[in-house]
């Protein structure tokens, strides 16, 4: 699978990034009959990679999303988007300007449709089953310079990646009658008590109880952050545990 983050190199080198794509097997991706083409995905991304000009681009970006990253006809996104993120962000980066204007886009929709997808989920190094916005979400946070310095479409990006917040425990303590929990916040909380699921060891437990800032959090360092998880017991809630909005879950309504 690609690396998260490709690293900064003079000029745009696309062997490096072929050479990423030829790597994944996409047709080992799960996907919905019918919609997702593996073979979209790597004739797509290779087309973008070495796309110059606008009409070569938009034709590559017509592959990924008539199939191969997503169906944009019926506002289906797949797991494929998630392993794709980081070459379509190092196109956005360092690519050509049509070809990373045609990846901004995908990745735009990208987290648009999952966000209303609360079924399918996706493998990650911090977590077994993600939410596919999440894991999307994520990787947008990887490259948040760049976006900002790509105009309103990058910055709107990083706003929608903000709300699909993630929570690493460092350190859990009982207190009155849930948990105080300290950690590293990734995204943006939205304040106030809101659900969230709760990962661990490879499984996902939805938590029954809420989950809301013990102390306001920090402008200064809004990477670090106390999440006070009421109803809970430190062992439940304890390192290596990840949460994540509950309104990326099944059945949630706080959207």
């Amino acid at each position: 699978m690609p690396r998260d983050v490709f690293p900064v190199r003079p000029g745009w080198d696309d062997a490096r990034v072929l050479e990423a794509i030829d790597a994944v097997n996409w047709g080992d991706l799960p996907g919905p009959r019918g919609l997702y083409e593996p073979d979209r995905v790597a004739a797509g991304l290779r087309a973008l990679a070495t796309a110059s000009g606008l009409v070569r681009a938009a034709g590559a970006g017509s592959l990924l999303a008539g199939g191969g990253l997503l169906h944009d006809h019926s506002g289906t996104v797949f797991p494929a988007a998630v392993t794709a993120a980081p070459i379509l962000l190092a196109i956005v980066r360092d690519g050509p300007p049509d070809a990373g204007a045609t990846a901004l886009g995908l990745l735009d929709d990208a987290l648009a449709f999952a966000a209303c997808d609360r079924r399918t989920r996706v493998r990650t190094p911090y977590a077994e089953a993600v939410p596919l916005c999440c894991a999307l979400a994520d990787h947008v946070r990887h490259h948040t310079g760049p976006l900002a310095a790509s105009g309103a479409e990058g910055r709107r990006l990083l706003a929608d990646a903000a709300r699909h917040w993630r929570f690493d425990v460092r350190e859990a303590v009982a207190e009155g009658d849930g948990v105080v929990a300290f950690g590293v916040l990734a995204g943006r909380f939205p304040g106030g008590t809101r659900p969230a699921e709760h990962h661990r060891a490879g499984r996902v437990t939805p938590l029954a109880v809420q989950v809301a800032p013990h102390y306001p959090l920090s402008d200064r360092s809004p990477d670090e952050a106390c999440l006070r998880v009421d109803g809970a017991r430190p062992d439940d809630v304890g390192p290596p545990a990840v949460l994540f909005s509950g309104r990326c879950g099944p059945g949630s309504a706080d959207r």
